[in-house]
């Protein structure tokens, strides 16, 4: 076979035609964002393909790349033969089944349906897939890029394949030049990525090129200088018809799924909030970089070695993909199988539900409790309003509907407290609760920078090439007792990163305000009127209300900021709790509220608090402003969080080893601190896994029933919303969230090594917090490690797609999915389970093909509490 050589590097800037940049663009557009280590929240990493059906994008992602988006059948095997997975579950999702168009018959309510005899042929399939000597699933057809045949042929080196070395050669160059914390020098970025990976080519003497160095340094430089006109001559290089341009440089990218997946993330920051004429291009320069690989290496090719005809069946892409998609059909019906086998054990306890749990009439609710929608809260708030029937909890975003970014005082670095699909319109920091407050916030802002200064100072000198040996052997010995301390037992508090440099004395009396709240009251007032509606707290509001932010504590991880509040931007919740409890305590905001319509008694306190997701304490701040006639109140509430703490704790023993405790619940309460400090630790905690549900109702239809960690609870009201703003709010915002965080989970567990980020005892972080490696090299990896998925012994996680429950009429439902095309598609197209609630009756439908039916419940689901 004759050497392709490289299109001019004297092509026009025309030869991008529109076509082409249609394909780049779309391309591009396939690859969700992945957020920073310090900033780690749960991303759908489908999320640029919601617009086509589940099935046909999984067809398409193993045509493509080799991904499945379902675990194995063995998998479901096991379940079916523990029981967990029957016969009437595999019926129900038979009946559930659309047959191809020209096959199906015409159901009573006009939706394609199979009749008896095609469920029960349908349902025998199933069977079968599911005996233990079935057939064992083969590889995916994944469709070979330039790497994979050069790899058929020879591979790059003994032990390493060119797929590797490319992979490593691109992802060490984007180490170096996105790092801007981590590394003493860095790239100058006045070249770009592309430009920047040119020159670094050039200068590598160690690729093993069949034709020899010189002739690479050749072809490199031939490359034309625009990333888009590169991409242009690499595709005419190998001559990729234009039918196949789209899913090729998909494939390509792909290949790079992490870095592909961090500028994803550039570009989705620079557009967010900003012009549509706002962008970032390095997706582009990585594609151009990846594909000029390709390239490069088909002209190293040896002669008559690869396939002639290799590039042919790009063209054929897309056949293939519906063809895989139609191949896997029984893995999408056994997936629904499992996921209705869940959905009726929900649907049996929504439609039982009773009154509220040992609150008898008249009760008197003493506290109300705001609880973020995690999961994880709805165990504490279980086990809370067990503890005391008068506590009322209620679920909401955990960022409070606070649109900010926090700035530490005296501090640099402002982070985003709000979830990733929203960027922070206000920027708070702390103010100083005392008389001299303004100058002494100015003297402890001082000192913070000073004692930053000094400790960026300390750290270039450790980085510095002449400390190499002169550090160690002068100072290593004071690190000892610090390395020894770290490895001792300890069940202290978390130090918080905001209390650097400040003066132990100055922490108590620093808040966090927001500006607004000083400079406008009727903006502010405004805010808050807004927020409380969204939460559905207008009336009957208690003597205290306690706004609970939440957060992780662990030591030694990575990905800390994953098991933080993922609303709050993988914060802690404890900026907003504190920011929202100051602005609705102050009597000018209060005012502006009851002008709006909202009256907040004056006898009413907004107490902030954060729970630990780790250890299950809740420690609760600025109590000194509580003001007296409350303090009962308040001692009754520390008395029912820390027996709620107790519950909740038991609960959680034993998914983390610790049943043995249980009879000892001050020796629970310790090992769990100590597992929050112990930086050998790799699981703090498990964090949202497991999580099947999203619930959007009042409390009193979901406080009977143990959801077991396994749902997310917003409350909602419908009669109080009769525009159906607030729900509309809900559907677009929360909703899609928790989408997020559903599918990150799933896809971390049914292909950790593409949407995962591996064993987490290998992990070395990139860039000082871009990501993490799983060894020295390799792809940026993203997702969930495997230790928060897997305990070792078993999968953690069950992969169900979200199934969401809201308690509103069916039409303004209809009307929010016929406004907004996203909430459309994720409902339409198979990336979550929509359910309706009837108010009046409880009866529960699920809207699926575009029109509502009746949905059959199971066994309850959990036991009554």
């Amino acid at each position: 076979m004759n050497a392709i050589p490289l299109a001019s590097s004297a092509s026009p800037a025309a030869a991008v035609t529109e076509a082409l940049a249609q394909h780049i663009d779309a391309a591009c557009a396939r690859v969700a964002p992945t957020w920073p280590l310090d900033q780690f929240i749960a991303v759908n990493p489908y999320w640029g393909w919601v617009d086509q059906p589940i099935e046909a994008v999984a067809g398409a992602l193993g045509t493509l790349a080799g991904s499945r988006l379902t675990l194995p059948r063995t998998w479901f095997q096991v379940e079916w033969a523990a029981g967990r997975l029957t016969q009437a579950h595999l019926v129900a999702a038979a009946e559930c089944a659309v047959l191809p168009e020209g096959e199906a018959q015409t159901g009573a309510d006009a939706l394609p349906v199979l009749c008896p005899a095609q469920v029960n042929a349908l349902v025998r399939e199933l069977v079968q897939a599911l005996e233990p000597a079935s057939a064992a699933q083969p590889e995916l057809p994944r469709l070979p890029l330039v790497t994979d045949l050069r790899d058929a042929v020879a591979p790059a080196r003994p032990g390493l394949s060119w797929t590797e070395l490319v992979t490593h050669q691109v992802s060490q160059h984007c180490a170096a030049y996105f790092d801007e914390q981590q590394a003493a020098w860095g790239m100058d970025p006045a070249a770009g990525l592309y430009g920047t990976w040119r020159h670094q080519l050039m200068l590598d003497h160690g690729l093993p090129w069949q034709k020899g160095r010189a002739d690479l340094v050749a072809r490199v430089a031939e490359l034309p200088a625009s990333p888009r006109e590169s991409i242009a001559a690499s595709l005419a290089g190998l001559h990729i018809s234009p039918q196949g341009q789209r899913a090729y440089l998909s494939a390509v990218l792909l290949s790079l799924g992490g870095w592909s997946a961090w500028c994803a993330y550039l570009r989705w920051q620079a557009r967010l909030g900003a012009t549509a004429a706002s962008s970032d291009d390095h997706i582009e320069q990585l594609l151009a970089v990846r594909l000029a690989w390709e390239c490069l290496l088909h002209h190293d090719a040896p002669e008559a070695r690869l396939p002639a005809d290799w590039a042919a069946h790009w063209a054929q892409a897309d056949a293939a993909a519906q063809a895989l998609a139609q191949a896997q059909r029984t893995d999408w019906l056994l997936q629904h199988a499992i996921e209705i086998a869940e959905q009726q054990r929900v649907i049996a306890g929504l439609t039982h539900a009773g009154p509220a749990a040992r609150a008898g009439p008249g009760t008197r609710v003493s506290a109300q409790a705001l609880f973020c929608i995690d999961v994880r809260s709805e165990v504490f708030r279980r086990a809370l309003e067990w503890a005391d029937a008068s506590v009322q909890t209620r679920g909401f975003a955990g960022f409070f509907g606070l649109p900010i970014a926090y700035q530490p005082l005296g501090g640099a670095i402002s982070r985003p407290q709000l979830p990733g699909l929203l960027a922070p319109a206000m920027r708070v920091t702390e103010t100083v609760t005392h008389p001299d407050g303004k100058p002494l916030a100015q003297v402890l802002a001082g000192k913070r920078q000073d004692t930053l200064r000094w400790r960026e100072r300390w750290a270039a000198f450790k980085g510095a090439p002449s400390s190499g040996f002169s550090f160690v052997e002068s100072l290593g010995l004071l690190y000892g007792g610090k390395l020894l301390g770290s490895s001792l037992a300890s069940g202290s508090a978390a130090k918080r990163w905001e209390d650097t440099g400040l003066p132990n004395g100055a922490i108590a009396a620093l808040r966090p305000t927001l500006p607004l709240a000083d400079a406008d009251a009727q903006a502010a007032g405004t805010l808050a009127h807004a927020i409380l509606s969204a939460m559905g707290l207008v009336c009957d509001f208690a003597p205290l209300v306690l706004i609970a932010g939440h957060g992780s504590q662990s030591a030694n991880n990575p990905h800390a900021a994953g098991l933080d509040c993922g609303a709050c931007g993988g914060q802690s919740g404890e900026v907003n709790a504190r920011v929202l409890a100051d602005l609705l305590n102050r009597p000018a905001v209060r005012a502006q509220v009851a002008v709006l319509g909202i009256a907040i008694p004056a006898d009413t306190h907004f107490l902030p608090g954060l729970h630990n997701t780790t250890t299950d304490d809740v420690v609760l701040f600025d109590t000194d402003a509580v003001p007296a006639p409350t303090a009962g109140a308040l001692q009754a509430l520390k008395t029912s969080l820390a027996s709620a703490g107790v519950s909740a704790r038991a609960e959680r023993a034993a998914s983390l080893g610790l049943a043995d405790l249980l009879p000892n619940a001050d020796a629970l309460h310790q090992a769990l601190r100590e597992r929050a400090n112990d930086w050998s630790q790799v699981r703090p905690e498990w964090g949202l896994v497991d999580n099947a549900s999203f619930i959007v109702a009042p409390r009193a239809r979901t406080q009977r029933m143990n959801l077991a960690g396994r749902s997310f609870l917003h409350d909602y009201d419908y009669r109080l919303d009769p525009e159906a703003k607030i729900l509309t709010l809900i559907m677009t915002a929360p909703m899609v969230v928790t989408n997020w965080i559903n599918l990150q989970y799933h896809a971390s567990t049914v292909d950790n090594r593409r949407y995962g980020s591996g064993n987490k005892l290998l992990h070395n972080v990139v860039g000082g917090h871009l990501g993490v490696f799983e060894g020295n090299g390799g792809d940026l990896r993203i997702g969930l490690p495997l230790q928060s998925l897997h305990d070792g012994e078993r999968l953690r996680h069950t992969p169900l797609r979200l199934s969401v429950y809201i308690e509103a009429p069916q039409a303004a439902m209809d009307g929010v999915m016929a406004a907004h095309a996203v909430v459309r598609d994720l409902v339409n197209n198979g990336w979550l389970h929509l359910f309706q609630i009837e108010p009046t009756t409880g009866a529960v439908s699920v809207c699926r093909n575009g029109a509502w039916r009746a949905a059959a419940a199971g066994q309850t689901a959990g036991a009554a509490v």
